[in-house]
């Protein structure tokens, strides 16, 4: 899949604030600072289309960017951050919810810093996704951080901590670098050409 195309449309908390044209979505989802922003610029060739910061947490709201005027990428808030307050993280969590079960929703890339094992959050998340039969894909972030011997080692133990089964794209990927870039434009096509075709 090649993006010839992507624009940020709006950001929500709310399910009446999300767009009203019924295109699908994939989610972005992970814990806080795992690079859900990065991935979005690399993978559109924009440097600042999703906006990045080095402070966790940053993404607080549900925020939608258009591709090729068929499906929109949403950046779902961080999870795990310790630095906020019990009331917030639970504002985060029920907001993360509710999109969860927009109709609209035909998959979900799942973003895991390769450098560590999971968290629980992260294997919630999955085992979550998994219980609903939603299709997805695993990104493991930050690779170019380990030595490109450690790569293949990291992705086998995700792979098995998360329970993962063959079918399901584990990618290793860098916005750094824009190493497994193809490999995720190549899954996510996949993801949204099965749903088109499944409309048909």
């Amino acid at each position: 899949m090649e993006i010839l195309k992507a624009e940020f449309i709006t950001s929500a908390v709310e399910p009446e604030q999300y767009p009203t044209d019924h295109l699908p979505y994939v989610a972005l989802v992970g814990k806080s600072n795992v690079g859900k922003s990065s991935m979005i610029n690399t993978i559109t060739n924009r440097t600042k289309l999703a906006k990045t910061s080095s402070q966790p947490g940053k993404t607080r709201l549900v925020n939608f960017y258009k591709i090729n005027d068929n499906f929109y990428l949403v950046d779902l808030p961080g999870y795990g951050f310790a630095r906020v307050s019990k009331k917030e993280k639970i504002k985060w969590a029920n907001m993360i919810e509710t999109f969860l079960a927009t109709p609209n929703l035909v998959g979900i890339i799942h973003l895991v810093d390769i450098r560590h094992d999971p968290t629980s959050d992260d294997r919630t998340m999955i085992n979550w996704i998994k219980h609903f039969n939603i299709p997805l894909i695993v990104l493991a972030t930050k690779a170019d951080k380990l030595g490109k011997t450690r790569i293949k080692p990291q992705i086998n133990k995700i792979q098995k901590q998360l329970e993962l089964s063959t079918d399901i794209p584990l990618i290793p990927f860098s916005s750094e670098t824009g190493y497994g870039k193809e490999e995720v434009l190549k899954a996510l096509g996949q993801l949204v050409t099965n749903h088109l075709d499944f409309q048909d």
